[in-house]
């Protein structure tokens, strides 16, 4: 189906003149909204370098000449970004009005903090709030993380995102295996596929201290324990220790040389190249192994879920959000780019372009909008059946950074040939008096 894009001028006029002319099928209900009533001010916006932040700023100037609000956006990896959110938010005057939340790390952290507005009344005002954006419409997952224990929203459910295994096709077929349905079969696959004379590797993931820490985890899914159960560090037991032993084995004796020092864009470098068979990471990566320009492996990726542990088979799930900060004098302003954030047209166009998940069901229930997305069917596929056995995989704390920090260093020694059980027990009675002190115990 060829796709129509409405120009500027029908998009600001609103849902009456677009008609069949609508983007991805898609209404806006903008008109809805009195959009102009903030002109002139300026808005300083705070995004996490990712495919999410790409398509907020490539289509800014949308929102900008929809509204007549300046914005000034920037994105900053997300490590620095989450330092300087609390450095800022701490001292109660951030240079910023709209924060872009890593819900998995900073969810209860800016809770305790009180460093986001309640945006709960803006969501109940029809001069503000365009008549679709319900809460009904929000993905359970998406309403856990954006709203406290009160119901509270301190932000709005961006998108979510689920892990998967990424797989190189091509690499497969040259060795007859068939892509892994459990983590026997996934051990088994990579081994079998690394030949390092040829440069040539079974699996890659994050080693890098901090960002391994979801990686273990995602792996302790499937032996059926979460690190933290009602309260309880659960980073010790014995599933732990042999979902860190399996770590320890697939990025020792699968992985490229100095993985150690690999974030998630190492790892896609990498599969991009063509020379690694299986990729565990965010489904929101995708694009660039679809492009000619930046990827030799188009036309050769699978798309895999998860496959199952030995107890369960479970999609680890990571979420974003995007909020206005307590400190801004312009809250009703940086309300109205949150609200166009995720609003259907940017969330059609993040989920076309494979760059992410919208928590929205109406925009994920839409046959509109599944026939514009550019990505192959199969990642479509993996997207639905993820959700189905979807797992939230970081605890909800408030030391979340702390917890990666300390868990990371006891991964980042098992790639040097450390022994797990003695890794797993020392980082867990590292961090058990910082989870303590943050719980008031």
């Amino acid at each position: 189906m060829k796709r129509i894009q409405p120009t500027r001028r029908q998009f600001l006029a609103g849902s009456a003149a677009l008609g069949a002319a609508s983007f991805a099928g898609l209404k806006p209900a903008f008109a809805n909204v009195d959009w102009k009533k903030y002109a002139g001010t300026t808005l300083e916006v705070n995004l996490i370098k990712s495919p999410r932040g790409d398509i907020l700023q490539k289509y800014q100037k949308e929102f900008e000449e929809l509204t007549g609000i300046k914005v000034n956006s920037e994105q900053t990896p997300e490590q620095q970004q989450r330092q300087k959110a609390v450095i800022e938010l701490t001292s109660g005057k951030p240079s910023f009005d709209v924060i872009h939340i890593s819900y998995h790390v900073q969810k209860r952290q800016f809770e305790k903090g009180g460093w986001l507005a309640d945006l709960t009344p803006f969501l109940k005002d029809p001069s503000l709030t365009e008549p679709s954006l319900v809460e009904s419409d929000f993905a359970e997952a998406g309403l856990a993380f954006a709203k406290d224990k009160n119901g509270r929203f301190g932000g709005l459910p961006f998108s979510v995102d689920y892990w998967i295994l990424y797989w190189n096709k091509e690499l497969f077929a040259a060795k007859g295996i068939e892509y892994p349905k459990s983590f026997d079969e996934l051990v088994s696959a990579a081994e079998k596929l690394t030949d390092a004379s040829k440069g040539t590797y079974g699996f890659v993931a994050r080693g890098m201290k901090n960002a391994n820490t979801p990686v273990w985890a995602s792996l302790m899914l499937g032996y059926g324990k979460s690190a933290i159960d009602d309260g309880n560090l659960q980073t010790d037991t014995p599933e732990a220790i042999q979902a860190a032993t399996l770590y320890q084995r697939l990025m020792t004796k699968s992985a490229p040389p100095g993985v150690t020092g690999f974030n998630w864009a190492e790892c896609q470098s990498s599969f991009l190249q063509g020379k690694v068979a299986m990729w565990l990471d965010g489904i929101g990566f995708a694009p660039p192994l679809e492009n000619p320009e930046k990827s030799r492996v188009v036309g050769k990726v699978g798309y895999g879920v998860m496959p199952k542990g030995p107890a369960v088979q479970a999609a680890p799930t990571f979420g974003d959000g995007i909020g206005v900060t307590e400190g801004s004098s312009k809250k009703e302003a940086a309300y109205l780019y949150c609200q166009w954030a995720i609003s259907k047209e940017m969330g059609a166009r993040l989920l076309q372009t494979g760059s992410g998940v919208p928590f929205r069901n109406s925009i994920l229930n839409d046959p509109e909008v599944r026939k514009g997305v550019t990505m192959p069917s199969e990642w479509v596929d993996v997207l639905t059946a993820s959700a189905k056995v979807s797992q939230l995989c970081l605890p909800v704390i408030v030391p979340v950074t702390e917890f990666r920090d300390v868990m990371g260093v006891g991964l980042t020694n098992l790639l040097g040939g450390a022994d797990p059980a003695t890794e797993m027990k020392r980082a867990t009675e590292e961090f058990r008096p910082i989870l303590a002190r943050s719980e008031g115990k």
